[in-house]
């Protein structure tokens, strides 16, 4: 008996011969089990044979079912509409065809393994029916040195938590000719050469269908899967890859398109590695739908991709001759040099690479909206550049990766070109503008419409110089700050001023600085001192000797993510000399400060630079005033501090190459002004003196140099301030004062809305 079958784009014929018979059984049903004689079986007319636990050699049902539990067989063959149902059986094929060969039948596998020296399995359709065959696998192993499965036209393999595989150097995992096969549940498609094959069969119109669902396929020496219609022109394969699946080619290839191959590959929710490569004349649609692929598209010339990327989907990589490429809500990084026909753009993002490596990105046109985010050495004028040889429509954005280095030649720096259309290009960045260097940069169109460039006439400073420059500036501030005067530092030294004692003082205050160069700052600073003091009786005065430490941290807002701190710690003396008699005092202070500077810059591209150092400072004040005495206790006490400070110089960087240079930083601070106050006893013997103060400041300070990568810049804060503030000094016994007070000050470049502190002071 001979039976014709077509299996592959040239007429394969398969003559199945019948083994030598020893069970036959025609309409007839039987049930063997373990200890019956071991023996070859033929099945027709409609015959069941159930096979539990029981050995047999070769079995061919024609037209009959064979159903299979815990057995051992040789090869089995199912035509005419056999129904094959193996559970937990071994088939073993040896050197024939495949351990399981069907045509026009059907299979249902779960639990079994079944094995070939050729084919693991084969799902055929006879020459003239459009019948084929379908197979469905569950957890079993199904392998061939040749192949683990192939499938004809009409029929149709499913597997679910199972392994097919192809052990050969040359051999596939599956290959389909014009049918369908499915794989879920972790199923692992395996070649020993090609993981699938997708191909023809000659005289049907049948088209591939390959679908892995949570599954992988790995081509060992080759390709994940190959599209190879061997020359003829056909219909699109369909390939579906979901929910997990991946695709692994030892060559890196994770579909290779070629022999007038025709494939269309939908990805969704899944992360693939490698890449995708179509012939001269092959056709590959590429889908990915919250999904990643992570590898290059390349068309050879002739050859046709086109890839889209959906709903957040990635692709790392290169496109190469590209037909079509549409980004919708999607991104694309480009890791080489890339060059594709038609790019649409609906919201979505292109990046050149990292910021370090340059490529540039040929379109014959452009469409949509999108975001492109370049890169640009400005060091070395080295750039990303967009190139679009034909028309360009919509509106695009351009980040443009921020630095610290300044461009290297001040020139004119081209990112895109156009050969003509309405496109318009706007900057992404922050503020409408690339931070680079010392300055930020804005984009501009040239006067023929078609390119567009960094415009270095068109400048503001750039917020990593705001930065350093507020860094530099905020330590006097923070300084006096720590300084105040003696009444705001130390409360009423009058109450006991005989005895010698200690001190505990908490403050807190907000400055708005404005400066030349950019929206200006604000300063929150907030600190702690203690001292202890003794007086000491010379001449006819009052001497008070004492020591004193503090912390105070400051914390800068310069917006726009971009701030600062400064952690100040400092030592200091203080002698102080009061007059009983006269009213006059004198209090002088010496401090020495150390300043632990940092800081963190919001860039216009999104991201972030810092930059940290230390320096010094040392200064000194002397206040100099007299309290008058009035009736009911008033009092008024007129008095003049002057301050100066000197901060060291300090050179470092930012992390984007910033280069600072900060020369010393100078302070000279005069101030006169005029309390005015009451001391009111009160019933418990306690003493309560409330009080108000003005005073008019001036710094005369105005040089203090700063160098921003080698452009100079002057942190200049001279200029008059008025200051207003009221407080409340308590004599609480003998031993115990208290005090508080809160102020304002305004003037020129600087505003503090609010300052605050409260002190202790303890007698013995």
């Amino acid at each position: 008996m001979a039976l014709w079958l077509r299996g592959s784009s040239l007429s394969l014929s398969l003559l199945l011969v019948e083994p030598t018979l020893a069970g036959t059984l025609v309409g007839q049903s039987q049930t063997i089990t373990n200890g019956d004689p071991v023996e070859t079986w033929s099945l027709s007319q409609n015959s069941t044979l159930n096979v539990n636990g029981a050995q047999t050699l070769g079995i061919l049902a024609s037209q009959s079912t064979l159903n299979t539990s815990g057995a051992t067989t040789g090869r089995i063959i199912g035509r005419q509409g056999a129904s094959i149902n193996l559970s937990n059986t071994t088939v073993t094929g040896g050197n024939v065809l495949a351990g399981l060969e069907l045509a026009d039948s059907d299979a249902t596998i779960n639990g079994s393994t079944v094995t070939g020296n050729q084919l693991g399995l084969t799902a055929l359709h006879v020459v003239g029916t459009t019948i084929g065959s379908t197979v469905t696998a569950t957890n079993s192993t199904i392998t061939g040195v040749t192949g683990g499965a192939r499938a004809t036209a009409f029929s149709v393999l499913d597997f679910s938590n199972s392994i097919v595989e192809g052990t050969g150097a040359t051999s596939f995992g599956i290959s389909l000719l014009s049918s369908t096969a499915s794989a879920s549940n972790g199923t692992r498609i395996i070649g020993g050469q090609n993981g699938v094959i997708l191909g023809l069969e000659t005289g049907v119109s049948e088209v591939n269908k390959l679908t892995l669902d949570q599954s992988s396929v790995e081509g060992r020496n080759g390709s994940a899967i190959v599209v190879d219609y061997a020359g003829t022109s056909a219909a699109v394969s369909q390939i579906d890859v979901l929910n997990g699946s991946t695709l692994t080619g030892s060559n890196g290839t994770i579909l290779e398109v070629r022999g007038a191959g025709n494939a269309a590959m939908n990805v969704e929710r899944s992360n693939l590695t490698g890449n995708v490569q179509v012939a001269g004349d092959g056709v590959a649609a590429l889908a990915f739908t919250q999904a990643s692929l992570t590898g290059d598209v390349r068309a050879d010339a002739g050859g046709t991709a086109t890839v889209a990327l959906l709903q957040g989907s990635q692709m790392t990589g290169v496109m190469d001759n590209v037909a079509t490429a549409s980004i919708d809500q999607s991104s694309w990084v480009m890791t080489g040099d890339s060059q594709v026909g038609d790019l649409v753009l609906t919201g979505g993002t292109v990046r050149f690479g990292a910021d370090n490596a340059f490529y540039r990105l040929n379109v014959e046109s452009l469409s949509g909206n999108g975001l492109f985010e370049i890169g640009t050495d400005f060091a070395t004028n080295q750039t990303d550049f967009l190139n679009v040889t034909g028309t360009a429509t919509g509106s695009h954005q351009i980040m443009i990766a921020s630095s610290g280095v300044d461009p290297a030649s001040g020139q004119p720096i081209q990112v895109v070109h156009t050969g003509g259309g309405d496109a318009t290009f706007a900057l992404a960045n922050a503020d409408g503008a690339v931070d680079l260097g010392t300055y930020s940069y804005g984009l501009k169109q040239s006067d023929t419409g078609n390119d567009w460039f960094l415009d270095p006439t068109a400048r503001t400073v750039s917020p990593s110089t705001r930065a350093v420059m507020a860094l530099f500036n905020t330590a006097p501030t923070v300084w006096y700050g720590e300084l105040s005067p003696l009444r705001s530092r130390m409360g009423e030294l009058r109450f006991n001023s005989q005895k010698s004692g200690a001190w505990l003082r908490a403050y807190g205050n907000k400055y708005n600085v404005s400066d030349s160069y950019g929206g200006g700052y604000r300063q929150a600073q907030q600190g702690f001192a203690l001292g202890a003091d003794a007086p000491l009786p010379l001449g006819d005065g009052q001497w008070l000797l004492g020591v004193m430490a503090g912390h105070s941290t400051s914390d800068l807002d310069l917006h726009r993510g971009t701030s600062g701190t400064i952690k100040s710690y400092y030592i200091g003396t203080y002698l102080t000399w009061m007059d009983e008699d006269s009213g006059y005092y004198v209090d002088s202070v010496l401090k020495l400060n150390r300043f632990q500077n940092d800081a963190k810059v919001g860039m216009s591209d999104g991201k972030r630079s810092k930059g940290d150092y230390d320096n010094s400072g040392l200064g000194g004040s002397v206040e100099v005033g007299r309290n008058i005495k009035l009736n009911d206790g008033y009092f008024i006490e007129p008095f003049t501090q002057w301050s100066a400070v000197a901060i060291q110089g300090k050179d470092y960087h930012l992390d984007n190459g910033l280069q600072a240079e900060g020369d010393r930083t100078y302070s000279l601070l005069g101030k006169a002004g005029v309390t005015v106050g009451r001391d009111m006893q009160l019933d418990n013997g306690a003493t309560v003196q409330p009080y108000v103060r003005a005073a008019l400041a001036h710094e005369f300070a105005k040089n203090n140099e700063v160098k921003v990568n080698n452009n100079v810049f002057n942190n200049d804060l001279s200029g008059s301030r008025a200051e207003l503030g009221a407080g409340i000094a308590v004599n609480l016994s003998q031993r115990w004062q208290a005090h508080a007070e809160v102020e304002y000050m305004n003037g020129k470049g600087i505003e503090m809305p609010i300052g605050g502190t409260v002190g202790v002071q303890f007698k013995w």
